[in-house]
């Protein structure tokens, strides 16, 4: 009974929150524990400008999405992987996929001919589950590089530093007002 009871609750959270990473994203970013910002059109030049070794990693941006989720239980843990698994089944590639008991680790492309137009690199480890929705034109070698555990963590934590200094610095978007 109160597995039949946990299957249904899964199954009502996946139906609410949608099989795309939108979807993924909203229903996750006013979690408790979570931190995510996504980038807006007027800001895709900041992202340009976050550092030449990330432009260089992830290369024409033009939508941007990242959520981190921390203090998780395992039950979350293993929502959000199933969640995070139905949304990558919507015409997305596994480039890279390691499903460990510590940490499940997903990098996921679309392509268009020989480009990779769109990619979602997912991260859960019994600590903290990150996820990046990336869009626009990009190298398939460097995305495959994600799946080294040192380069994903070194691009989060430069990347949340870069974005939140800019936000610091730049904190009017219209100084003409």
């Amino acid at each position: 009974m109160k597995k039949s009871l946990l299957v249904i609750c899964i199954s009502l959270l996946m139906i609410s929150c949608g099989s795309s990473f939108q979807g993924f994203y909203d229903h996750h970013k006013t979690d408790i524990g979570a931190t995510s910002f996504q980038v807006p059109s007027f800001m895709k030049a900041v992202l340009s400008n976050i550092s030449p070794e990330i432009k260089h990693s992830i290369g024409n941006i033009s939508d941007f999405k990242f959520i981190k989720i921390e203090n998780t239980s395992n039950l979350k843990r293993q929502t959000l992987i199933t969640e995070i698994n139905d949304v990558a089944k919507n015409g997305y590639l596994d480039v890279f996929r390691k499903n460990d008991p510590n940490n499940t680790r997903i990098i996921s492309v679309r392509e268009a001919g020989v480009a990779v137009t769109d990619v979602i690199i997912f991260n859960s480890s019994a600590t903290e589950t990150t996820a990046y929705y990336l869009q626009g034109n990009f190298d398939p070698e460097k995305i495959k590089t994600f799946a080294d555990k040192n380069t994903f963590d070194t691009f989060t934590e430069d990347l949340i530093q870069q974005y939140g200094a800019n936000l610091k610095i730049n904190p009017v978007f219209n100084s003409q007002n």
